[in-house]
């Protein structure tokens, strides 16, 4: 599903060049659940910049099933965020004068689906995050995790062969980033492909393989007995 090789990326600071990432190699097969870790400034919310094509990589390669990433227009791009991935965030990023139903319908909008179809894929998302009642609630009326959820939602609404999420957790108290950790983890039983950038070990360990970054660098990428998230809900 995606494929990296030999990605490098540097940014200019003043007179001073920042090399952040040094040849980072690394595969996600379809349906794996990965998470990232490392301590900050080692590269990873540059590699997710990257692979969410929020950024363009120096040198090396990014494929995403099968389509080259490379030299994208902002319109490209655009398009081919909205048809392979989607996006949780560590601040939900919901948009608060919408309702929870008008937040998870937005992706399809820019997809050109129709009013009706857009509302009753929505309606299906937040019935899937157990929101279903709360649809016409505006984000300000909800809770952290009510909010994660329907971010969720909006995220898996256009149906992405992959999920991209930064920090999910990193708002939430830890009963309810377990909630979520275990939604996540229904949603790739399923099959879906997602990877999670965290700093916390306990939510990486709810998935089935960490790579750790260090300084621009994979130091260590290994599968691990999956904790299943519900055990602690």
């Amino acid at each position: 599903m995606i494929q990296i090789k030999d990605l490098h990326k540097s940014y200019q600071m003043g007179s001073n060049s920042l090399h952040v990432l040094k040849g980072i190699n690394f595969n996600v097969k379809e349906g794996e659940l990965v998470s990232i870790m490392g301590s900050s400034g080692s590269g990873k919310s540059t590699l997710l910049n990257i692979l969410g094509m929020l950024d363009e990589a120096d040198q090396g390669q990014y494929i995403l099933d099968g389509v080259p990433i490379k030299n994208l227009n902002e319109k490209i791009a655009a398009q081919y965020r909205n048809k392979f991935l989607g996006f949780i965030f560590q601040s939900f990023n919901l948009i608060n004068y919408k309702s929870a139903l008008d937040n998870v319908a937005l992706p399809l909008y820019y997809q050109g689906l129709k009013r009706q179809e857009r509302m009753e894929k929505a309606e299906h998302y937040l019935e899937k995050v157990g929101l279903a009642q709360w649809s016409h609630h505006l984000p300000s009326e909800m809770s952290g995790g009510q909010k994660q959820r329907v971010a969720i939602a909006r995220a898996l609404a256009s149906n992405p062969k992959v999920l991209l999420a930064d920090e999910p957790t990193g708002a939430l108290d830890s009963k309810t980033s377990y909630e979520v950790m275990d939604l996540i983890q229904g949603i790739n039983d399923e099959g879906k492909t997602i990877l999670i950038v965290t700093h916390e070990d306990d939510i990486a360990h709810m998935t089935k393989r960490i790579v750790n970054l260090k300084d621009g660098v994979i130091i260590d990428d290994s599968k691990v007995e999956q904790i299943r998230a519900k055990q602690n809900v």
